[in-house]
Parts: C-alpha cells; structure tokens; sequence
C-alpha cells in the first residue's frame, strides 16, 4: 500500500466562501520579481564617465580674457566665434566638455556671460577656448 493511497482519488476541495483564482493570477505568483528594481539604472548611472571641469592657471585667463576683449571690440560686425566650455553634469559631480558656434549678440561683464543669437548663454568661467570663426 502506498504512502497516499487514502487520499489521492478524493474530490478535489472547492471552497464555498472563497472565489477561485483565475489562472492569470495564478501564474501571476510564480512570475520572476525584480527585487532590485532600478538597480540596472543605478549601475549604468555609475559607469557613465563624466569629466572633471580643468581649472586654468592665470596666463591662460589672461589669454582668454584678451581674446574676448578683442571680439567685444567687433560686436558691431557679429562677429561668429567657436567657443569650448564645460557643462555641469545634473546628476554626477563633473560634466562634459562641448563647442558652440554661433554669432555673439553682447558679452555681460556683471553677470560673466556670453549671450548668442539664438538665445544661447555660456559663462564665461566655463569657457576653455575661444576663438573668432572666419565668415567666409
């Protein structure tokens, strides 16, 4: 006689107060479950490289400087120039380094900016590079 044999050709037990589970639901219980939810994000977050922002020393400054002084004294012809700047990362401490090129409407000595046509502003704290672009 076998182990189960008193049991195993009983009716199966339908419950009278309770509903029975549809089998969506059912399967629904034994689906995989992404106890880490995000997780994935997280570590593409964390493995994307950002740059640290270069600080110049103070001849580079100077240099930069003249060479904006220059183009401001040639804003009545909009002038077109190529600038290298950095931009702050929003989620990661240190950014990346892009170009604009674009043609200047004025240069704001008070707030330190460059306003393009267009409606582009750079800082100029953050600008690495500049110079005027032949308009050729």
């Amino acid at each position: 006689m076998g182990k189960y044999d008193d049991i195993i050709n009983l009716p199966h037990h339908v419950s009278k107060t309770h509903p029975q589970m549809s089998i969506h639901d059912r399967a629904a219980q034994f689906s995989s479950f992404a106890a880490l939810s995000g997780f994935e994000d997280s570590i593409a977050e964390t493995g994307r490289i950002v740059d640290q922002k270069i600080e110049l020393d103070d001849d580079a400054k100077a240099l930069l400087n003249r060479m904006i002084n220059e183009i401001e004294l040639s804003l009545g012809k909009e002038p077109k120039i190529k600038v290298v700047y950095f931009c702050k990362d929003k989620r990661k401490d240190g950014g990346t380094y892009l170009s604009y090129e674009g043609i200047i409407r004025r240069i704001d000595r008070v707030y330190k900016q460059i306003h393009f046509k267009g409606r582009k502003v750079i800082d100029i704290e953050d600008i690495i590079d500049i110079h005027q672009v032949s308009s050729e």
